[in-house]
């Protein structure tokens, strides 16, 4: 008797990954990589070894060699934004992660789907100096990902370049994570780029959020966002504060040189 081939998807990474912005009727992470798993044609064993809060450190120490005990055909790598979150932030160390991690994994055969950042500053309500700031931030993890996308020949799905992507629709309350229908965006956007490579998968549906969803953002933003915020202050509040100093005084500088 023929048996229909059994395809491995493992995904590490942070709480993009986890899939943080959408939740099955039970309350457990879903997003995109549920509805990209659904895709498949294969049977499939999924892995999903991402978690919250995640550095690129700890998923090349730590979630990495899980995901290579399973051997996966193909594996997502979605890590950066806690990264540019910290007042330590070092792209040439993501970018040394990025590719260490990548590599092990191209040595295994496996596929690999990397995923840039969307612009925040699209959403957020932030004063422009921040909004300056954090998008100078987010240019340069996305920098290092074209760059490890294009030297290691990796999918790269340019968030960015999807069409609508920054319609506040798509997005959690939190506006750093995709709400469902965001995600389900990402998993169509992946699914097509995988089926130019070959992989036996169809183009996943829209599943519509429930009638409750709104109130359970909130209800997420109050149990999760506020401790977040109040914990990242004590980080980087303090560097932001310099970062916009400084960003103002190049924009400053900026102006005299125009005016001269």
């Amino acid at each position: 008797m023929f048996m229909a081939p059994t395809l491995t998807f493992a995904v590490i990474g942070d709480s993009a990954a986890y899939g943080t912005g959408d939740t099955d009727p039970s309350g457990n992470p879903r997003g995109w990589a549920h509805y990209l798993k659904e895709s498949f044609r294969d049977d499939v064993n999924y892995f999903n070894f991402s978690r919250p809060g995640a550095q690129s450190t700890e998923v090349k120490n730590v979630q990495l060699p899980k995901a290579l005990q399973v051997d996966p055909d193909i594996c997502a790598v979605i890590v950066g934004g806690n990264d540019l979150l910290r007042n330590g932030f070092d792209p040439e160390l993501l970018h040394q992660n990025l590719v260490s991690t990548c590599r092990d994994l191209l040595s295994r055969g496996s596929e690999i789907l990397m995923v840039q950042l969307h612009d925040p500053g699209e959403l957020l309500r932030i004063p422009r100096l921040l909004k300056r700031v954090l998008r100078r931030r987010v240019n340069a993890v996305n920098a290092v990902y074209e760059k490890v996308a294009q030297d290691l020949e990796i999918i790269l799905i340019r968030t960015r370049e999807i069409p609508h992507v920054h319609d506040l629709r798509n997005w959690h309350i939190d506006r750093m994570h995709p709400a469902r229908p965001g995600h389900q965006l990402l998993a169509r956007e992946m699914a097509e780029q995988l089926r130019r490579r070959g992989w036996n998968l169809g183009l996943p549906g829209f599943v519509p959020a429930d009638k409750a969803s709104q109130s359970k953002e909130i209800l997420w933003l109050i149990r999760n966002g506020l401790p977040w915020f109040l914990k990242r202050s004590v980080d980087l509040l303090p560097v932001a504060v310099l970062l916009m100093a400084i960003e103002f005084l190049r924009v400053l500088r900026e102006f005299v040189l125009q005016t001269r």
